[in-house]
């Protein structure tokens, strides 16, 4: 029947499908940024097309990257690792995959939507009032489906990761409700307050804690060697937990808040330094013995990538929050280069390692090109320090033309080249993620070889 193909309740599919739609939306997503991108360069490039201005095409191309490919890919991943862990299967097959459907409907609607101007423009939470309730029905269900599974697992004790996989599955739905005008509405700066309590906690109650989490089962999966130390591990989701939430407010330094509430973010910012380099002490210390496998072993190699990009971004995010750096550097290039750090840097690299891992196992086929998988690997990496480094640039030209004073129209055309250099970049992302695509599709619907995976299959029930 019709009902049991869409809602298959097979072993692995709600992850397979979970996985497969984060690609498929990833090049819709980065496909919107890099045109966004050329228009910086070339305004003219499209005539009579609302729907392709920058400011729409903005809009999508964030939200999908997002809330498409970063946030499918996320729950695909923790659909495999949870069950692995736990040594049981997923609570309900049928549940995950009517989750992907209704989220796949959600990205629709925001295509439908965001394209078309209609949003309630407040940042990261341009989606609608229907659009919104969609998103809460999905986390629900995916939180019900992953605590079911851990309930009914096999094994006594949590491992890290899924501390923190059920940390995230905890808040992210609260911040989420407590961030949309949908349910939350507040007059004035206690919106903008509440507007950067969600923006700023999107990222570290959702892309840190189950991006985090994702790099505790692949490193030691991978290396097969042990975690180096549990007690860093719990140090590091505490760490989390206790300072990320305030945070907030330091993207808002120079608006007449309460100045007990910047300071608090600001403090709050600073300590996040703390859980990091815990984090990243656990990580490298596993690594330890096993370096050299980055050369052959690809999924370990956008691992460690994205450790390096975690290591950056968390380094460089508590200082510019402090106020005399912020007010240097706020309204520049050089944030959106950090948020890209964040996101196409740490993020994606381990979403995408995830399914370079998972998708073999989940559907006992070997990836069909290795030399593919290499290819998307360079193109991704150095497209995105291309990116990092003109927008990094531009935004030091910005912020030094600001405090010296010099009119705009003098110093803004020094950025020209810099927005080209970016739009070099975003091509250079997208041919790498088509790639990605190809090899998927190849992977997945071409004859198998006769010799596929078969010790590697469903390693999800060892």
């Amino acid at each position: 029947m019709l009902v049991d193909r869409l809602l298959s309740d097979r072993e692995g599919s709600a992850a397979r499908n979970f996985l497969l739609s984060a690609i498929f939306w990833s090049i819709l997503g980065m496909g919107a940024g890099m045109l966004a991108g050329l228009e910086f360069s070339f305004p003219d490039l499209v005539h009579g097309y609302p729907q392709l201005s920058m400011p729409h095409l903005r809009m999508f191309h964030v939200n999908t990257v997002a809330v498409g490919w970063l946030s499918m890919g996320y729950v695909g991943s923790m659909f495999y690792m949870v069950p692995s862990l736990t040594k049981s299967k997923l609570w309900s097959e049928k549940l995950g995959n009517f989750t992907m459907w209704a989220w796949n409907l959600l990205m629709v609607g925001a295509l439908c939507t965001l394209l078309n101007g209609f949003t309630e423009g407040r940042e990261y939470a341009e989606l609608g009032a229907v659009l919104d309730c969609l998103v809460v029905v999905a986390l629900i269900c995916t939180a019900l489906n992953l605590y079911m599974t851990v309930v009914n697992r096999k094994i006594k004790k949590l491992y890290v990761s899924l501390w923190y996989f059920l940390g995230a599955l905890f808040w992210f739905p609260l911040v989420w409700i407590i961030g949309q005008r949908t349910f939350v509405s507040l007059p004035g700066l206690n919106d903008a307050i509440v507007g950067w309590f969600y923006g700023h906690n999107i990222l570290g109650m959702w892309f840190t804690t189950v991006g985090v989490g994702m790099m505790y089962y692949l490193l030691p999966r991978i290396t097969q060697n042990p975690l180096y130390s549990h007690g860093l591990s719990m140090l590091g989701f505490w760490g989390i937990a206790l300072f990320y939430a305030p945070t907030g407010t330091h993207h808002i330094t120079q608006s007449p808040v309460p100045e007990w509430l910047k300071a608090i973010a600001i403090i709050s910012s600073i300590f996040l330094l703390v859980p990091v380099m815990t984090v990243l002490t656990n990580f490298f210390m596993t690594m330890k013995g096993k370096w050299h496998m980055c050369v052959t072993d690809l999924p370990l190699r956008f691992v460690l990538t994205s450790n390096i990009f975690y290591l950056i971004t968390c380094t460089q995010g508590p200082f510019q929050a402090t106020r005399w750096v912020n007010w240097y550097l706020h309204f520049t290039q050089w944030v959106v280069g950090h948020a890209h750090l964040a996101l196409l840097g740490t993020f994606s690299f381990i979403t995408t390692a995830s399914i370079y891992y998972g998708l073999p196992r989940l559907t006992g086929r070997e990836w069909h090109d290795q030399g593919l998988i290499r290819a998307h690997w360079w193109l991704k990496t150095a497209g995105f320090g291309l990116m990092m480094t003109s927008l990094t640039i531009a935004g030091l030209i910005q912020s030094a033309g600001w405090h010296h004073a010099i009119p705009i129209d003098i110093w803004g055309t020094e950025l020209k080249p810099y927005w080209i250099l970016r739009s070099i970049s975003g091509i250079m992302i997208v041919l790498g993620q088509l790639l990605f695509a190809y090899n998927t599709w190849k992977t997945l619907y071409s004859p198998a070889p006769g010799s596929a995976v078969k010790a590697k299959v469903q390693e999800v029930k060892a």
